[in-house]
Order: structure tokens, then C-alpha cells, then sequence
């Protein structure tokens, strides 16, 4: 088959696909750009309405300074660990496990609770 610019001498051939090339990496910028604008940024996920709810519910039992976000996911590993999605808000209950490890925290997940790495929650 043919191409359509299989007639072209080489260097227009050329600057033809450098141009198309150009004219693409542009495009593809612009649209990453765009992305980045309308996505926010993990810090800002919106909560779901029943994410909502439970937050709603932690701050009544626990209050407002006891919220913490998960920074990553968390999957439990040992008895009494939770797991946990990113972003998910749990509310602090001890800053240390049954052992006394501060690394381990204590928190309600709006129903379960276990235990966290304190190093994946940080204040909401």
C-alpha cells in the first residue's frame, strides 16, 4: 500500500512527521495540564455521602481533633489490624496498642476497630 506522502522527497517526509510530532507532545501537555486542574489533589478527595455520614458520626462520638486520614493503604496483617483504603477517615482512640507500641494506633473506622500504623494516618 501506498503511504500517503510516500511520494514526498525525504526531508519534506521528514518535517512533516516532526511537525505532526510537535503538534502532538503540544497536545498532550495541554491535555495533562487540563487533568491535573480538574483532578484533585489526594489531600481533597471528596468524600462519598456515606463516607459523609460516618465522618459526621466519628466527630460526634470522638470529636473533630481525633480524625485522622489514612496516607496509604493498610492491609492488616496480624489479629485486630484493620484494613483500610487511602483517604478513608478513622478516628483515634489510643496512640498505642495493647503492648503499649506507639507505632500501633487504635482507631474506629465508623464500625471496626483495630489497630493502624500510626505511620499511615495523619490529622484530617
Amino acid at each position: 500500500p501506498q503511504l500517503p506522502h510516500g511520494h514526498m522527497p525525504l526531508p519534506s517526509f521528514w518535517k512533516v512527521v516532526e511537525d505532526t510530532l510537535q503538534h502532538s507532545g503540544a497536545q498532550l501537555r495541554a491535555f495533562c495540564q487540563a487533568f491535573d486542574t480538574v483532578t484533585p489533589s489526594p489531600g481533597t478527595q471528596p468524600l462519598t455521602p456515606a463516607e459523609e455520614r460516618k465522618v459526621l458520626s466519628l466527630v460526634s462520638k470522638h470529636g473533630p481533633d481525633k480524625l485522622y486520614q489514612v496516607t496509604s493503604n493498610v492491609s492488616g496483617s496480624r489479629d485486630l489490624d484493620l484494613t483500610l483504603l487511602r483517604g478513608q477517615i478513622v478516628a483515634l482512640l489510643q496512640s498505642a496498642d495493647t503492648k503499649g507500641n506507639t507505632s500501633r494506633w487504635l482507631v474506629d473506622a465508623g464500625g471496626p476497630r483495630g489497630f493502624v500504623p500510626a505511620a499511615k494516618l495523619r490529622p484530617y
